[in-house]
Parts: C-alpha cells; sequence; structure tokens
C-alpha cells in the first residue's frame, strides 16, 4: 500500500507530533509500505530525501524557528503542499492520504481528496483540536473554526492519541474516533545499570512555551534550595528569555543548566545522566519526552493532564500533581530529594512500567486500520 503523508513538522522540525508521525512511518515501512512524507523545510535540511526507506519531500514555508511554527507558516504549508501533493500523486498514485494533525495538513489532504477521491485519515495530536492548549491556538481557532469540521467529517478514519484528546474533541467535531496512544518507546537500559547521581540531576525537556510552563520549574526549584540537586532544562521557545531572567534573579545559574534546542540522540545522552523528570505542564497529549523518561528509568513528576496520567503510577514510580499547583510540584520534589532511597525504588518502577508501552502495538493498530480501508485489494 501507498500512503501520502502530510505533516508540517518532522524531525528534526518541531516536537512530538512529528517524531510520532516518524517512527509510526518507519514501523510500517517494515511491513511493506511505501510512504513519502511532504513536510517544512528548515535551514540546509535537502528539500528531498531517501530517510529510512522513507521519502521526504520539504517545502519552504518561511519558517524561522526548528521548534515553532507561525500561522503564517502553517497556511502556507497549506497552500504549498497542497500543489506538491497533486504533483506527487500524478506520478506516484498513493492509495491514501494520512495527515498528521487536523490543523494544517488536514486542510490540503480534505482538497486534494475532493479532487481525487483518495480516502484519507487524520491523527489528531493535540494542538489541532479546540481547547487542548488554549495558550498556543486559542486566537488561531477563532479564525478557522468554521473551515475545520469539512475536514473532521470527511476523513474515512480519526485517530485520537489519547482519550483525553477524544472526549475533548467530540465536544466540537461529532464523528468516530478511535485512540491509538503513542506508546513508542525508546532505547531503555538496564535495571542493574541504574546508578543514581550525586546529587541527583532533574530534567525539564520541551518547549519554553506557556502551555508547558517552564517558568515553573525554576520557580520550584528555588524553594528547595537547601537540597542538593542540578538541574537541565532541554528546550527553547519564546519563554527563553524570561527563564534566564528568573533563574539569574533567583541565583540559580550555578544549578540550572540551559540547553536550547537539542537533536533527539542528545536528548537520549541527558535522560540517561538524569534522576528526576519534572514536566509542570498546563495540558498535554501524551508526551513523548515523558514516555522517554520513563523508558530511562526516570522518577516522575508530572502535572495530571492528558495522557500523562498513563504514565505515572503515584506511590509507585512518582507523583501526579494538579496543573498550577506549585506548592504540590515543591511538595513531590521535596519528598524525592529527602529520600535517596525513594529516587531509586521510583526509578526502577519506571523502568518496569515502561515496558507497557511497546511500538509494536502502535504499528499493529495503524496497519489494521490501513487495511480496513481497501479489503478487497489487499486481501491476502
Amino acid at each position: 500500500m501507498k500512503i501520502l503523508v502530510f505533516s508540517h513538522e518532522y524531525p528534526p522540525v518541531g516536537g512530538g507530533g512529528g517524531r510520532v508521525a516518524q517512527n509510526l512511518n518507519r514501523g510500517l515501512t517494515k511491513l511493506g509500505y511505501e510512504i513519502q512524507v511532504i513536510s517544512t523545510h528548515f535551514g540546509d535540511l535537502p528539500t528531498k530525501s531517501d530517510e529510512d526507506g522513507i521519502l521526504v519531500h520539504r517545502i519552504h514555508c518561511y519558517r524561522r524557528e526548528i521548534y515553532k511554527a507561525s500561522f503564517f507558516s502553517m497556511m502556507l504549508y497549506v497552500w504549498r503542499s497542497f500543489w506538491k501533493g497533486l504533483s506527487i500523486i500524478r506520478q506516484w498514485k498513493p492509495d491514501v492520504l494520512h495527515a498528521h494533525f487536523a490543523v494544517p495538513a488536514g486542510a490540503p489532504v480534505w482538497a486534494i481528496s475532493r479532487l481525487t477521491k483518495i480516502p484519507y485519515i487524520i491523527t489528531a495530536h493535540g494542538g489541532d483540536v479546540p481547547g487542548a492548549a488554549p495558550e498556543k491556538t486559542a486566537t488561531w481557532f477563532k479564525f478557522i473554526m468554521p473551515f475545520t469540521h469539512p475536514i473532521w467529517n470527511q476523513a474515512v478514519r480519526i485517530v485520537a492519541v489519547s482519550d483525553h484528546f477524544e472526549q475533548l474533541a467530540r465536544k466540537y467535531y461529532p464523528v468516530e474516533m478511535e485512540v491509538i496512544p503513542n506508546r513508542f518507546a525508546f532505547e531503555s537500559i538496564q535495571v542493574d545499570k541504574l546508578q543514581p547521581n550525586q546529587p541527583p540531576v532533574i530534567i525539564y525537556a520541551g518547549r519554553f512555551s506557556p502551555e508547558k510552563n517552564p517558568t515553573m520549574v525554576v520557580e520550584a526549584l528555588a524553594k528547595l534550595r537547601e537540597f542538593d540537586w542540578q538541574a537541565v532544562m532541554l528546550g527553547d521557545g519564546t519563554l527563553m528569555p524570561d527563564i534566564q531572567r528568573k533563574i539569574e534573579k533567583l541565583k540559580l545559574k550555578s544549578r540550572i543548566r540551559l540547553t536550547g534546542w537539542v537533536s533527539e540522540q542528545q536528548v537520549q545522552e541527558y535522560f540517561s545522566k538524569s534522576d528526576i523528570l519534572f514536566m509542570p505542564s498546563l495540558a498535554e497529549g501524551l508526551p513523548l519526552s515523558a514516555l522517554q523518561g520513563l523508558a530511562m528509568g526516570l522518577a516522575l513528576v508530572l502535572s495530571r493532564v492528558g495522557g500523562c496520567v498513563n504514565l505515572v503510577k503515584p506511590g509507585k514510580n512518582g507523583f501526579l500533581v494538579e496543573p498550577g499547583d506549585l506548592k504540590g510540584y515543591i511538595d513531590a520534589l521535596r519528598e524525592l530529594l529527602s529520600q535517596p532511597n525513594l529516587i531509586i525504588k521510583y526509578r526502577k518502577a519506571s523502568l518496569d512500567h515502561s515496558r507497557q508501552f511497546q511500538p509494536q502495538a502502535v504499528i499493529t493498530a495503524y496497519d489494521d486500520l490501513f487495511m480496513k480501508l481497501l479489503p478487497e485489494k489487499y486481501k491476502g
């Protein structure tokens, strides 16, 4: 089967949603699928490349930041990916179109499907669902909401990455959906190789944007000066200047390191040298950073939002805190920092829990979904 994938973010451009698309495409390719991807160009990336047997086309959309797409760049992606998609279809003739993110990828996919009669599916990752990340997309949806209903209504299948997003989407789009969580495991470590750091290392990984709430990382750690710890904050974004000023004001420069945007391999390296993952997000789907922390055997301090609730077993491998509850985050971190043995206990429990999040379940679910679209052609 041939699948033409549309995703405005695809590694190294963008965040977790693009990585989900990449991991899924790699898995489906191993099953014999032929896949091409239309994504966004950035920097000196090639405009066309073979990546693990997947042909990736990158179109120029004036994207200024690798970690964040502006409204203008996404609208340009809609226009240019539409024409690029038609060009590829004339020569390659895919069987199915797959949009990662109902906005913006859903728009060109919907239009192309109307013209060519090729069926399409949508994977909704969170930011494309009204209300899922209001700090980031509330203004956008005021303008685009009327145009999104046909995109959702005419898809042959819609996938949500968590129960939370499915329930949220149903408030706006009365369509059938199925949930396939982002269960892509990362390289893990052996329990017998798990060694605590002295002092413990606390890590944050994600965009420096309002919905990720990175300023609360600094605010919480400032209240825990009496403990011996070091912290690393991976990522970049609009709040970076605020974070830098706050760290300086609170005199924490010697204890909190800011790395800026890092590669996937660098994230892996930093996680392997850490003990506690602290992510005080206000909104999430099923964050890949948290999945990676689980697979790397970190104790988890996460917000009780989205798919985070599936990753933490309170009292076993970490803490779930109500979003925005500064005292709750401080108390959770204090309990871990005051009991080094508890950190090790929770880290081992995270490794054990991570075995439930195996990638093959995701690949199989999508394989079944695609096979149901064209059973007469691909039977047997």
